[in-house]
């Protein structure tokens, strides 16, 4: 795997049909591109170089899968048949109950802040009844958003392959995406095709077209939800009820962007409205409720 690709050539085949589509951080400074291997994440490496980005990869080796060494190497001589500058990240995470989660959390930790991932519209609509399953609320809706951030969003799953077969690429296939204990390949495997049985159509492609407009009246929402502090239960009980609720769930977003569900949203509005004194969610601790004030307390596992 030495030969480099023909940057030039992939450039014409799908100036037309591809980048127009992505959305790579327009600026001077280096493209940071998370890399695991799959067709999605080499569709973005690739795309990107054929825009001409200066392109920095990231590839995470989370020690699951015994490929993971061969998986690096892969990436590694991806990188370097396009010129790109690649770095390897090995973390340490054990299997075990909420293994999703947490791998998120260990990759998010482990990469550059303006790390750019390679979701597709299928993710899109993943991560959109996942989240509604949670009760996660309007903004489990477009948790992933186009832009800097999600380049490839606008693509398809069945493209990302298209692309990486175009230049005679077979990207790694992780075995983990079969595993049914994961409820995103159950999702995707079971619960998709079967909407789109039912609703004789892709699924996929309707909400994709949705997402931006409902995108914007979440930012609207945001925007009004701003002017309350969140930690002022008068404040919060004399603002509209959807107000109020947002600018809760937003005190108590994570890092990482993971919001509580609207059981625990509600559960802390009874703490605003004095019906409670406590409540703990997860994920963030205890918020409780003093003199008017709302503060969170870490909780020590017991």
């Amino acid at each position: 795997m030495s030969t480099l690709i023909d940057i030039g050539l992939l450039k014409s085949q799908w100036a037309i049909s591809y980048l127009p589509r992505c959305t790579f951080a327009d600026n001077a400074g280096p493209l940071n591109l998370a890399v695991s291997g799959g067709a999605d994440s080499v569709a973005m490496l690739l795309l990107a170089v054929s825009a001409g980005e200066q392109v920095v990869v990231w590839h995470v080796d989370h020690g699951l899968r015994d490929e993971s060494v061969a998986d690096a190497l892969f990436v590694e001589s991806l990188c370097n048949r396009l010129g790109a500058v690649c770095h390897v990240v090995r973390v340490a995470i054990d299997d075990g109950p909420n293994l999703e989660a947490r791998a998120r959390t260990v990759r998010h930790q482990a990469l550059p802040p303006d790390c750019a991932y390679a979701h597709t519209a299928d993710d899109q609509l993943e991560t959109f009844l996942i989240n509604l399953m949670r009760g996660s609320g309007l903004d489990g809706w477009v948790a992933l958003r186009g832009g800097p951030s999600h380049p490839v969003l606008a693509l398809r799953r069945a493209e990302t392959h298209a692309i990486c077969a175009d230049v005679g690429l077979s990207p790694i296939v992780d075995s983990m995406n079969d595993d049914d204990r994961f409820l995103r390949v159950r999702v995707r495997h079971e619960l998709l095709p079967l909407i789109d049985d039912i609703a004789q159509r892709d699924v996929a492609a309707v909400f994709s077209r949705q997402a931006n407009f409902i995108a914007d009246d979440v930012d609207y929402l945001n925007t009004l939800a701003a002017d309350l502090d969140p930690t002022d239960t008068r404040a919060l009980q004399i603002a509209p009820l959807p107000l109020a609720r947002r600018a809760v769930r937003q005190w108590l977003r994570s890092d990482d962007g993971y919001m509580p569900d609207a059981l625990a949203i509600q559960r802390v509005m009874e703490v605003v409205n004095h019906q409670t004194k406590a409540t703990e969610v997860a994920g963030v601790g205890r918020v409780t409720r003093h003199d008017g004030k709302l503060s969170v307390q870490s909780v020590t596992p017991s």
